[in-house]
């Protein structure tokens, strides 16, 4: 993906099911739950890279002792830092023997994450800033351990603000920051309110006293109930985890699936993940052993270890985010990977009509790195057409008493799909981490091209992508890096359809203005004479927000071309100028019928085709439009 868009946060959860000292003996590591974690986040460092942190909840300490843990950072590699930081003091405290790792029950009195309860979290900022304040877990404390609260999640929610007004309705006092602060408190409070019931219970009616009251709550704790009360009004896509001070913890997901989490199950541990590859790859799994959390669930991990999966909302059809499947996920799941393979296939008619079947004179490449299996499944289809045309044409050729060697040498030998790794990145920096006004600085550095394996003034060079959002890299960087292999033709072929709308539950595309297909939408009611579709759009839009009507007005902007019209003006605004190149330059994309039958079991689609999977997100789009046409730039949700 050329362009900047933040997305999918990653979570991770190792909940131990043993004493540590278990662990030691067996593993002859005190801190193997601690490791697993790590690598869980390693393994999904894909998912951010603006802020990582982690928090453990300790089982059983004695009254007096902190049983609760976080560490936080939003500096450069911050995985690697938290991490480093914490090894390093531990690794300082046995060196001074305060720790002793062969006695387990060491680590736990002087480790701070030498606990049962593990939490970890990646962040990709699409709102709240980049500061240590913005990064998850958040905290709620109290004295009481069923009090306290760890949360963090991947998730964005289109209805922030009336859930702050719901909590001020309750008496609260919320401070706007951030979505994860609206749910922190909306869940604590129905915590609070499981807990305070649970408490009176015992201490009017079965008249207990102090400490046993204490321990009966933590076995009492309903945490399917909290979330059924707290998630009653949540409006997007979300997984959330947390852990609760006793060593309660939970995972829960909403009940379209648009965000994705996995776990599993055994003996020693109880773990999830934003993906599935990783669980897999870090302890050691067949596909079979890992299971999807469902939707509108929460699944909920007792301080005794037991783990229930419970409705809290009705589920809703499924629209798990194809972007997942796309770009955002690793493609080492096999899932993935197919889709992604599909993705490339499914492109393979258009591909050959954009060369206009000259095989001799065309090279197949992508733009790295995470269009590279797309890629594989596209040459793998032109493969495929171009071994059924040499048969035809043999077969023809042969009856017809014309097969010569020849003819053979070139229907075999010289029209063959060319296979060519054209574009590579020479440092390891993805673009779209960039900040906006350095982005086009560090893309002209980010990519190279190999120069050669092209031929000059004959060659057509297609290059795969996953998906072109905005186009700002394409025309500003990759295309006029492209010009100087001097091709005859350029073709750029996303895997994506056309991204026409925001997505409010993740990917971080609220102005609607800077997706190129809009722009080249927009261009082309100029050029046609229908301008007033603009206002018109505009004040359903306005009225729309007053009345909460659930239609998508901003469909009728690009109604009146077909989706080739409108990839055709887009070729024309990323062509590359003041360069010295003269070639055409075609982009194409994906159509929305091929990327279902490519991901059949992901039917996420509304930044493509503007339907939406909960009521609310439409006031999105409403007010996206409203900010383009004023000329705001204030966020859509």
């Amino acid at each position: 993906m050329s362009d900047k868009i933040t997305h999918e946060c990653g979570i991770a959860m190792v909940r131990l099911k043993q004493p540590l000292q278990y662990y030691q003996e067996k593993y002859g590591n005190p801190l193997w739950g601690f490791t697993k974690l790590y690598l869980l986040m390693e393994k999904q460092h894909n998912r951010g890279q603006d802020g990582a942190g982690v928090a453990c909840v300790k089982m059983g300490m004695p009254a007096g002792e902190p049983f609760m843990f976080r560490e936080r950072c939003v500096k450069a590699n911050p995985l690697d830092k938290i991490f480093k930081n914490l090894l390093g003091d531990y690794h300082k405290q046995v060196d001074r023997g305060t720790i002793h790792p062969e006695f387990a029950h060491t680590v736990k009195q002087q480790f701070d994450f030498g606990g049962e309860v593990l939490l970890g979290h990646l962040r990709y900022g699409t709102s709240g800033g980049y500061n240590i304040s913005s990064c998850h877990p958040f905290f709620r404390r109290s004295p009481w351990p069923t009090r306290n609260l760890a949360l963090c999640g991947n998730f964005n929610l289109t209805n922030t603000s009336e859930l702050n007004e719901n909590l001020i309705s309750m008496g609260q006092h919320p401070i706007f920051a951030t979505d994860t602060q609206a749910l922190l408190e909306k869940i604590g409070f129905y915590l609070d309110e499981e807990h305070t019931n649970i408490y009176r219970h015992l201490r009017d009616v079965e008249k207990l006293p102090g400490k046993e009251i204490s321990e009966q709550i933590s076995r009492e704790l309903d945490l399917t109930r909290v979330f059924k009360q707290a998630g009653e009004q949540w409006d997007g896509g979300y997984v959330l985890a947390g852990a609760i001070g006793n060593g309660d913890a939970f995972v829960a997901r909403d009940p379209s699936g648009i965000r994705p989490c996995f776990y599993f199950e055994n003996d020693e541990v109880i773990a999830f993940a934003s993906e599935r590859a990783p669980l897999m790859t870090v302890f050691d799994l067949d596909l079979a052993d890992v299971e999807e959390v469902p939707r509108g669930h929460v699944m909920v991990v007792k301080n005794d270890g037991t783990l229930t999966s419970s409705a809290f909302q009705p589920e809703m059809p499924r629209q798990s985010c194809t972007f997942e499947r796309i770009y955002f996920s690793r493609g080492n799941d096999i899932d993935i990977y197919r889709e992604r393979k599909a993705l490339g296939a499914k492109l393979a008619d258009q591909v050959i009509e954009a060369v206009d079947h000259d095989w001799g004179h065309s090279v197949f490449s992508f733009i790295p790195n995470t269009a590279e299996v797309a890629y594989y499944g596209m040459v793998s289809a032109l493969r495929e057409r171009r071994r059924t045309e040499v048969k035809d044409e043999i077969l023809r050729a042969s009856s017809a008493g014309e097969l010569t060697e020849d003819k053979l040498d070139d229907l075999i030998l010289r029209n063959w799909p060319r296979a060519e790794k054209v574009v590579s990145k020479d440092i390891k920096l993805r673009t779209f981490i960039g900040q906006e006004n350095l982005r086009n600085q560090l893309a002209s550095h980010v990519y190279d091209i190999t120069y050669g394996s092209v031929e000059a003034g004959r060659d057509n060079l297609v290059c795969v992508d996953d998906s072109i959002v905005r186009g700002t890299t394409l025309r500003k960087s990759i295309l006029r890096i492209l010009t100087r292999l001097n091709p005859r033709k350029i073709v750029i072929v996303s895997t994506a359809p056309q991204i026409r709308y925001p997505d409010c539950y993740g990917i971080d595309m609220s102005e609607i203005g800077k997706f190129i297909a809009f722009e080249a939408a927009i261009e082309l009611l100029k050029k046609t004479g229908q301008t007033e579709v603009l206002t018109d759009v505009y004040r359903a839009c306005v009225e729309a927000v007053k009345t909460g009507e659930a239609v998508n007005h901003v469909k009728k902007v690009y109604d009146r071309f077909t989706p080739e019209e409108i990839s055709a003006q887009i070729s024309r605004i990323v062509y590359p100028q003041n360069v010295d190149w003269a070639g055409e330059v075609e982009v194409i994309y994906q159509t929305v019928e091929n990327l279902h039958a490519a991901v059949p079991n992901h039917s996420g689609d509304w930044f493509f085709t503007g339907d939406f999977p909960t009521p609310r997100a439409y006031r999105v789009i409403y007010q996206a439009y409203i900010n383009y046409s004023e000329k705001s730039d204030r966020r859509s949700y």
